[in-house]
């Protein structure tokens, strides 16, 4: 058996698995994530420490991260402030003496649930995390596309598409600029929402409960929502016409969200018909490790039916 170990860095926690030929998770463990680079480094050598002990052999490594690998290999656009402008993936290679390769966690979920998730056998898939931010990342035929500035697939830095005037400018977003995607549809952007239309302060499941229940106003804060979704991902269809697009992240457990999102299409997408499915992720949580571990490809499974 051929195995290789995916890591995902995330900013509270560093998960870690082998896996093996047919996608299937042999191991799996968590660690939490120091504050600092130097303590990052020694927390993922030790991990893989663990995991190849346990593996019995040293599989290649795949690692998932919060931002990105410029071309000079230091990370940008990083969450985890201490990994900017740091040779993360030179220094790992370093240590646990391996090639290692590295993608953004948006990548590593697209790659994931177009291998052998929502998205398998599609010739392009389209990879949403909809939670505390947006993100996204495009696989065409087994094979991540990261594009010259490796930023492809970063849809929540647009603006939402065909703005109401109630809506625009938009609020502002972290990235200095007004009525992105991410204001609207991120977890904090639906709560955001909820309390300057109705003045109540609800967390995103209090706000399906009372959508469930009848609250009127939770009702109207969901369907906007979903409109706002069908938007968005109309942008996404216009520009790239994915088969297949899979929605991930917290947000993606609103109930029949894939559903609701693409009844709205065909009031937005630039064509008679709408033939883009849109579906929930298949791995839920290990989406964006088993990602990072597919990195490392198996002989066929990347290639699309």
């Amino acid at each position: 058996m051929t195995t290789r170990i995916g890591i995902d860095l995330g900013g509270t926690k560093i998960e870690g698995v082998v896996l093996g030929d047919r996608g299937d998770i042999l191991i799996r463990r968590r660690i939490p994530t120091p504050r600092d680079y130097e303590g990052t480094l020694a927390a993922i050598a030790s991990l893989v420490a663990d995991l190849d002990v346990v593996a019995e052999e040293r599989g290649p490594i795949g690692i998932g991260i919060p931002g990105a690998i410029q071309p000079n290999g230091l990370v940008k656009n990083a969450n985890s402030t201490w990994l900017i402008d740091r040779p993360l993936i030179r220094d790992l290679e370093h240590r646990l003496d391996r090639p290692v390769r590295a993608g953004n966690d948006a990548n590593c979920f697209a790659l994931s649930e177009a291998v052998d998730g929502g998205g398998a056998g599609a010739d392009v898939v389209f990879g949403v995390i909809l939670g505390t931010g947006v993100g996204g990342g495009i696989v065409v035929r087994g094979q991540l596309l990261d594009g010259p500035n490796r930023i492809a697939g970063e849809w929540g830095h647009n603006p939402l598409p065909w703005m109401t005037p109630a809506e625009s400018p938009g609020p502002p977003c972290y990235c200095g600029k007004r009525g992105c995607i991410e204001t609207f549809l991120s977890g904090p952007g639906l709560v955001s929402d909820c309390l300057a239309t109705t003045g109540r302060e609800r967390s995103t499941s209090e706000i399906v409960a009372d959508a469930v229940s009848g609250d009127a106003d939770a009702v109207v804060l969901l369907e906007r929502y979903h409109d706002r979704l069908a938007r968005a991902l109309a942008g996404v269809i216009n520009i790239l016409d994915p088969d297949v697009i899979v929605l991930g992240g917290g947000m993606s457990n609103l109930p029949d969200l894939a559903a609701a999102a693409a009844r709205g299409l065909p009031r937005y997408v630039f064509s008679n018909t709408v033939r883009t499915r849109i579906v929930r992720n298949a791995h839920g949580d290990s989406s964006g490790v088993r990602g990072a571990a597919w990195l490392w490809p198996a002989q066929g499974l990347a290639e699309p039916r």
